[in-house]
């Protein structure tokens, strides 16, 4: 059984009453996208070029659509919607599909839970329509194309939602009918074929469900026999949520909204000894943990977290949200207050007891990861990285960084040669600079370069170390050899140069590049 909402938002000043309408450049011309009631009582509708709509209405407010916005709002009203169901997804651009199987009793039914949406969305302004239906498809349908339900054009915005339970029931007695009334539209064919259907005599649901498929299918293709079995109930397609189920979901709803954000941390955290206690008896540990805040005027703010190794020590937990909290660049507001509160363990990894060392090395990794935890949080999760090595003769390819909270993939660095200099600089520059240098014979060491408007005397060379291309790359020219040197001005600063390409082979006059500097 699913339900279908759909809601506008106005996004321009205007008086309420006034014709209003959203518009966009479609077709070599700029074309009404969406209308308000009064618009639409006046004969205005989507598609209509404004240069029309002017000529019969002189006066008509006029808006740019943005899309960026309507997504947005779109998102904010999925979160919001979070507090019936975690199982939410997108009907881009316009739609949601909520999954909300077992979730009704909580709100005494699914009409409490209908009433208690719907009055959250009337205190934002915005009027609704719903429907009912066995399949999302068949709640998208009555939700935009039943003449019992309400215009969805209210207030010039195109946004609609689609709440969906998928579990077995027995659907309403007028359902069945009130789908086998739906026009041919319904199916959101292109328009040259819901025309060609109607000119046969096929203008509802019912008249198409009476015909063999096989007959649809012939004349239509598969999309439109798929389209209306989908819509009928013969075939049910399940919703992806967009976000993906966590692990482990706790929440605290409260009679009254509280109105601190200090009670609300303090809620998290009895939330978070619970979550701890269940780690516990599965021997895990959680490596991502996420707090909601939803607020009476459905406003929800998202607090994440992440640590480098999996934990499940509370305080340590409520350490990293008060660091969250701190670094936020808005401050929680509470408004009306907060009713619910949420923690959601999306990851779950293996922990087991810790046994210490004697030198106590694994304490000292412990206090690392919590440092790198703090600093990830408070900077951001791509402001701390960490290096790896990657198996690659390249030198710029020979390592990369990710975020430091991230576990990466093991790999052994080089070891350099017991009582030699490093082979690699401790610097590298990303590109390699241009340099001007002079060499005794074309293909020989360097004995005098210019970087940076320098002149640097070449006291000490050592090379050269050849670097083949990508043998893949040097089979189209698009690679050459590179010969690196490690040299030492006069001064003793050191650096690290290479001839890009062989003399007389791979280029008639090779250039020079600085690609690193050793300490």
């Amino acid at each position: 059984m699913a339900r279908a909402i759909g809601m506008g938002e106005v996004r321009a000043s205007f008086t309420p009453d006034a014709p209003f309408a959203l518009v966009e450049k479609a077709k070599g011309a700029m074309r009404l996208v969406a209308v308000n009631r009064a618009a639409l009582a006046l004969g205005l509708a989507p598609g209509l070029s404004l240069a029309d709509a002017r000529a019969r209405l002189p006066d008509i407010g006029v808006a740019d659509i943005d899309p960026r916005a309507d997504a947005a709002w779109l998102e904010r009203i999925a979160d919001g919607c979070d507090r019936y169901t975690p199982m939410v997804a997108l009907d881009p651009p316009d739609g949601l599909i909520l999954d909300i199987s077992g979730c009704a009793h909580l709100f005494g039914g699914e009409q409490g839970l209908r009433d208690d949406l719907l009055a959250r969305l009337r205190r934002l302004g915005m009027e609704t329509r719903s429907a009912l239906a066995d399949t999302p498809d068949a709640a998208h349908a009555l939700a935009r194309y039943d003449a019992h339900v309400a215009p969805a054009e209210a207030g010039a915005a195109r946004d609609c939602v689609d709440r969906m339970r998928q579990e077995p029931v027995a659907a309403p007695a007028s359902a069945g009918a009130t789908i086998a009334g739906l026009p041919v539209e319904a199916l959101e064919l292109d328009a040259e074929e819901s025309v060609a259907l109607r000119r046969a005599g096929l203008k509802r649901i019912e008249d198409l469900s009476s015909r063999p498929s096989q007959l649809l299918s012939a004349r239509f293709g598969e999309v439109a026999a798929d389209r209306l079995a989908r819509i009928a109930g013969g075939r049910d397609i399940r919703i992806t949520a967009r976000r993906p189920e966590a692990a482990l979901l706790l929440e605290r709803r409260f009679a009254e909204p509280i109105g601190r954000t200090e009670d609300a941390l303090a809620a998290i955290g009895q939330l978070a000894e619970q979550a701890a206690r269940r780690m516990e008896e599965a021997h895990r540990g959680g490596r991502r943990f996420e707090a909601q805040l939803f607020r009476t005027d459905g406003l929800v703010r998202s607090l994440r977290i992440e640590t480098g190794l999996p934990v499940r020590d509370v305080p340590l937990i409520m350490r990293l949200f008060d660091e969250r909290l701190e670094a936020l660049a808005d401050p929680v507001d509470p408004g009306f207050g907060f009713d619910l509160v949420r923690l959601s363990v999306p990851r779950f990894d293996p922990l087991s007891p810790l046994q210490l060392p004697l030198e106590g090395g694994a304490v000292a990794e412990g206090e690392l990861a919590q440092l790198l935890d703090r600093l990830s949080t408070r900077l951001g999760r791509n402001r701390v990285r960490r290096l790896a090595a990657r198996d690659s003769h390249i030198p710029e390819q020979a390592a990369f960084a990710f975020p430091a909270v991230e576990a990466g993939p093991v790999e052994d660095w080089p070891e350099p040669e017991p009582g030699e200099p490093p082979l690699r600089p401790t610097h590298l520059f990303d590109p390699p600079q241009p340099i001007e240098v002079v060499a005794g014979v074309p293909d020989g060491p360097p004995q005098r370069f210019r970087w940076r408007r320098e002149l640097h005397e070449v006291t000490l060379a050592e090379g050269p170390e050849r670097i083949g291309a990508l043998w893949w790359k040097r089979a189209d020219n698009g690679g050459m050899s590179r010969d690196y040197y490690r040299v030492e001005d006069r001064h003793g600063r050191r650096f690290w140069l290479f001839r890009h390409g062989l003399y007389g082979r791979e280029a008639k006059s090779p250039a020079w590049y600085i690609h690193g500097l050793f300490a």
